[in-house]
Formats: structure tokens, C-alpha cells, sequence
């Protein structure tokens, strides 16, 4: 029995009555993570872990939020519905689906390595497991958290030595919540982005410790910002909101920094292959700790990962979605500098901010 159909909405859950990561509104939305590729206003109702809740509020504004922990059992029309740690970004959840015996699970994004923030991928045994391949090329493989947290530091102390503001772009949920704590441990001078400021409030004021960072705004100057660390998304990346830097070298967090060249055709000084998905082997590892006979792969390279399966014996099929756009590094044309300063959203709900402003 197939407890997920993939629709013209979403994932759909006809026996349970509800979709998982809807990109159009629905009555019933259960949320893997509050990325806006998973996390889209206008439904009737929404389920997500409870640390999810408030990124949702906070982008999507309120709406009628039901939250569960990880492993809770929530019953939807006789479908046995739980979340579990998918490791991606903090609140980011895998749901598992089971009726009359089959389980199936669905993992949103993902990786299998602990950042100390995002919490730790559960292996969730399944017949059928629905998964990424943002990075599912075997050139993908990522140093440990621990050595790309050093990485960075290494460059800011050197930026630092020589008078220079280091501006790391980096993704508002995720990445920039690693950055911070990763550069915490070798400077207090951290300066941020309204969109970086708002998500790293929000969470704050839901109970996360985090440590201390300034908002940018018209008023800092430059003698602040001088020999700083400036953490910004990537909106603001070739933007005029980058001229008030002085002196300044910028590097970007993105896993497509892992292909040699990428920071010299992006015209940064530094690229950190920093990912917040799975890598090949973390890929690989996933699916084959599920036992999953059946697998499903929804985005990025998905034809040579449901390849690579089907080679390995483990049946696989591409299914096409509205998912795959939360790393992307490259941004829009914003025109708009009132844009970027006050941080408006530009998703659906005009009542709403978003983290950034090419989300």
C-alpha cells in the first residue's frame, strides 16, 4: 500500500488525511523544517516539532500551529505519525508513517553529522524511505563540523591580523547559526544581517543559548565594524548593502564550495564547503541504515543517486517536487535597498518576514 502519493500540492497521505511539505495550500500540513521550500503559508493547519514552531511563526506568521517532540505518536485517521531528528537545520524532523504494518518515512533534508546545534540524524527503520540528493555526487564529501568550524576561525584570525572585516555568507537558518558559534570562540566582534538578527532573536527568545551578536543598522560605523565579523545571507552578496564594509574579504558557507573554482566564479576571497545535507557517503549511509526496500530520491542529483541505488540492489526512483532551493548561493537582483535594511518579506504572506531575501 502506498502511503504517500506525490500530487500536484505535495506529498499526500490520502489514508491520513494530510500532505508533508505542501508547496501549495492544504488543509492539513505536517512540516519536516522551516525552510521556505518545505514551509509554505496558507494552509489550513500545520504540525512540526516544537522547535520548529517559532521559525515558523516567525516566517510564516501566525496560523493554527500544533506541535509534537521527537517520537511522539500522533494519530491522523488511523495512520500512526511520529517526527524524528533529521540533523539538518534546528527543529528540522523526519516523519514516520505507518498503517496496517507498513512504515514509511519521509526525511525532508538532512546529514547524518552531528553540528552540535541541529540536533542528531536518527536512523528510522522503513520499507520505503523518501530522500534528498542536494549533494549526491561522490565529489561531495565533507570535512567534520569540528575542521570547518577551525577552517573559519583560522581565516577570521588571519583577516583580523591584518585590519580586515571578515563577511561570511551564509545561510540565515542553518549555517548562520553554526558560523556564529563557530567564530564565538575567537572573537566577540560579530555583526549581523537583519534577516541573520531576526532567525538568531527568534531563537533566543524561544530558549536557545547563542552567543551575543550586533545587528546592523544605518548607525554602526565603520571604526565597529573595522577588523569584525559581519554575518550576512546570500541576498546580500553583491548587493550595495555590502558597500559600507571597509576594507573587508569575504567567504562563503555552501557546499558547492567543495568544487574547486567555485570561489574564484563567485569572486570571493574564501569558499568553506560547509553543507547543512547529507554528502554522498552520508547519503548512502542513510538509506542503507533504513532497510528500506523501496526508495524514493525527490531532489538534487537524483538521477545518478537513484542509479547508484538500483546498481546497489536497493529499488529507487526519481520523483519530481518544489523542493532543492535552500542552498542556493547566488542572488536575485535587489534593486530595493529599504529591501535588505528592513528585512520585508517577500514570501506569500504579506503579514510575514522572511529570513532572507532571496529564500
Amino acid at each position: 500500500m502506498a502511503l504517500i502519493e506525490f500530487s500536484d500540492k505535495g506529498l499526500c497521505c490520502p489514508q491520513g488525511q494530510f500532505y508533508i511539505d505542501p508547496w501549495k495550500p492544504v488543509e492539513k500540513a505536517l512540516i519536516t523544517h522551516a525552510h521556505s521550500d518545505h514551509a509554505r503559508w496558507g494552509s489550513q493547519s500545520y504540525l512540526c516539532h516544537q522547535y520548529t514552531k517559532p521559525l515558523l511563526q516567525l516566517r510564516l506568521g501566525d496560523n493554527p500551529y500544533q506541535t509534537v517532540e521527537w517520537g511522539e505518536t500522533v494519530f491522523m485517521n488511523g495512520v500512526k505519525v511520529s517526527f524524528h531528528p533529521a540533523g539538518h537545520v534546528i527543529g528540522s524532523s523526519q516523519i514516520r508513517l505507518e498503517y496496517n504494518g507498513e512504515v514509511w518515512v519521509v526525511s525532508g533534508d538532512y546529514k547524518v553529522a552531528n553540528d552540535g546545534l541541529s540536533g542528531q540524524f536518527e536512523v528510522v527503520p522503513c520499507n520505503t524511505f523518501i530522500t534528498e540528493s542536494t549533494f549526491g555526487l561522490p565529489i561531495y564529501k565533507w570535512k567534520s563540523p569540528g575542521q570547518i568550524n577551525k577552517d573559519i576561525q583560522s581565516w577570521v584570525l588571519k583577516n583580523k591580523e591584518l585590519d580586515k572585516t571578515s563577511v561570511v555568507i551564509a545561510y540565515s537558518l542553518g549555517k548562520a547559526q553554526r558560523v556564529i558559534q563557530a567564530i564565538a570562540e575567537v572573537t566577540d566582534k560579530i555583526y549581523v544581517h537583519g534577516a541573520v538578527y531576526n532567525v538568531h532573536q527568534t531563537l533566543i527568545n524561544a530558549g536557545w543559548k547563542l552567543p551575543e551578536v550586533h545587528r546592523i543598522t544605518p548607525e554602526t560605523t565603520k571604526e565597529e565594524l573595522t577588523a569584525s565579523v559581519v554575518v550576512a545571507p546570500p541576498s546580500a552578496d553583491g548587493s550595495s548593502w555590502m558597500k559600507r564594509f571597509p576594507n573587508h574579504v569575504t567567504g562563503v558557507c555552501s557546499g558547492w564550495m567543495q568544487v574547486r573554482g567555485n570561489a574564484r566564479r563567485r569572486n570571493v576571497d574564501a569558499g568553506f564547503a560547509m553543507s547543512d545535507h547529507a554528502d554522498w557517503p552520508g547519503l548512502l549511509q542513510a538509506v542503507k541504515a533504513t532497510g528500506a526496500e523501496k526508495v524514493f530520491v525527490t531532489h538534487g542529483f537524483q538521477a545518478t543517486f537513484s542509479r547508484y541505488l538500483n546498481e546497489l540492489g536497493i529499488e529507487a526512483g526519481e520523483v519530481k517536487t518544489e523542493y532543492g532551493n535552500d542552498e542556493e548561493v547566488s542572488p536575485l537582483a535587489v534593486t530595493d535597498e529599504d529591501s535588505i535594511e528592513t528585512d520585508e518579506s517577500v514570501s506569500d504572506n504579506p503579514e510575514a518576514k522572511t529570513f532572507e531575501t532571496n529564500e
